[in-house]
């Protein structure tokens, strides 16, 4: 099989790109990448098994399986970080916001988190988007820098809202605005304790990739 049929399919590239971030299980890849059918995730990892690209082990608690990158598979890691970079340097960037699923995108906004900006203890942010009819309201609740996310309510007070437009949150986590002036001109809104909202410049999520700048064109 060519590389490029090994490696060239979407989801194949989706699934690599969340393990290069950390994710071992099948039900993480799952809430990563939820257009992603079941039957089609477990494909393409037994495709990239059967490639020797990963292997799968019993975890360490004997009650699921992990999904591991090989020697073969940590080698592709500079081809996903070229593919992300080149995106985002040359598509333009009302086209990513069109491309992405709201699920996947709140997936990274959640794994980007300053938590050590936030208080100790327990901090609940609840994340609404104003434009999306469905899977509009996400909840991120934080407890000792680990970060939960939920599609509904886990019972928990919220300490603060986040409302904005899903391209105005794609804006904010890739720097293309900054999150004072997003404020000032009303295009995102923030309701919670003054320590939180003063702060949050300190404690929003940003893109791993915010140093990757469009190419203007002419």
């Amino acid at each position: 099989m060519a590389s490029a049929d090994l490696i060239g399919d979407k989801w194949t590239l989706l699934i690599l790109r969340e393990m290069f971030l950390g994710s071992t299980r099948f039900n993480r890849f799952q809430r990563a990448l939820p257009r992603m059918s079941p039957s089609i995730l477990s494909k393409r990892l037994k495709m990239l098994e059967a490639a020797e690209i990963i292997v799968r082990k019993t975890a360490p608690s004997g009650q699921a399986f992990e999904y591991l990158l090989t020697r073969s598979g940590r080698e592709l890691g500079p081809i996903i970080e070229g593919m992300a970079v080149w995106g985002l340097r040359w598509r333009s960037r009302r086209i990513v916001a069109q491309d992405y699923d709201v699920g996947g995108f709140v997936w990274d906004f959640r794994r980007t988190l300053n938590t050590g900006a936030l208080p100790d203890g327990q901090t609940v942010i609840l994340v609404q988007i104003a434009d999306r009819p469905d899977l509009n309201r996400w909840w991120l609740v934080v407890n000792d820098g680990v970060v939960d996310l939920y599609t509904d309510d886990p019972g928990h007070e919220v300490d603060v809202y986040i409302t904005a437009p899903l391209t105005v949150l794609i804006d904010l986590w890739m720097g293309d605005v900054g999150i004072k002036s997003a404020v000032e001109a009303k295009a995102i809104f923030l309701d919670g304790p003054s320590y939180l909202v003063t702060t949050v410049a300190d404690w929003f999520l940003q893109s791993p990739m915010i140093k990757v700048r469009p190419v203007k064109r002419p």
